[in-house]
């Protein structure tokens, strides 16, 4: 048995065309995984018919106050429109916007039930537009060494959103790379977010590089998920530790049954 397998292409042969690098995953077997889409060339990438499964849905916002909220949903409005270029399954969200290193904008060092409440707003705002196109958004977890001060950051906490908010249009992006850093203990967390999983995202630690370069066993993640009965995607949102190719069949062997 083997999972639908994925790669985000921006972390991958970083001297090359993006739309070199979804035609290589694609003729490896792999769908692909983007960030930023303003960055490349949305119909040059349609052209290479690779399977993209997710993309950032929004280049600005927040999820917790009024300003940051209408900026979130118009940049979530525009995002669908290029996902459905490239027949993208799912468009991911963050608690805020993303800057240079992955630095939340803005941070945030504490965290109030109402902040929950508004954040709880927003994504039923965000539900109603996916609801209308056709589309899914996740939002997905991030740990808080590389993430300092993102609201909703954590595996819990995300968590508790979409189990909140439960509407199909809203799943969880669910990053075990960020979980191992934050919390630890993976496979209770696969259990307990599986009912609102809408992918599974993978780098050893230290080093956000391929399965085997870290502590994470992936092979034991690997079966757990199967025995939970996850048949969902499972992207690799990690460097390559050396040769690119060598990367991806050592993370298609850890999730190979």
């Amino acid at each position: 048995m083997t999972f639908q397998l994925a790669a985000c292409a921006e972390m991958l042969w970083q001297d090359r065309p993006m739309e070199w690098r979804a035609s290589r995953l694609k003729e490896m077997g792999f769908g692909v995984g983007l960030w930023n889409w303003p960055t490349w060339d949305i119909d040059a990438l349609a052209r290479t018919g690779a399977d993209f499964i997710i993309m950032n849905g929004y280049l600005q916002g927040r999820l917790t106050d009024p300003d940051g909220t209408k900026m979130l949903v118009a940049s979530a409005r525009e995002t669908v429109e290029i996902g459905k270029r490239l027949g993208v399954s799912r468009l991911n969200l963050h608690g805020t916007g993303l800057g240079d290193g992955g630095i939340p904008i803005p941070q945030h060092g504490t965290f109030s039930p109402e902040m929950e409440l508004r954040a709880r707003d927003t994504l039923h705002r965000l539900c109603d537009l996916a609801e209308a196109e056709g589309v899914v958004f996740t939002l997905e977890n991030l740990n808080p060494l590389d993430h300092p001060g993102c609201p909703f950051g954590s595996t819990a906490q995300v968590l508790s959103l979409v189990s909140a908010v439960n509407r199909p249009q809203l799943r969880i992006n669910l990053d075990l790379y960020h979980t191992q850093i934050g919390e630890g203990d993976l496979i209770r967390w696969c259990e307990a977010c599986l009912p609102w999983v809408g992918e599974i995202q993978v780098a050893d630690n230290p080093g956000r590089c391929e399965p085997g370069t870290g502590e994470i066993n992936y092979s034991g993640v690997a079966k757990a998920l199967a025995a939970m009965g996850y048949h969902g995607p499972i992207g690799m949102e990690a460097f390559a530790r050396g040769d690119e190719d060598a990367a991806l069949e050592a993370f298609r062997a850890a999730f190979t049954l």
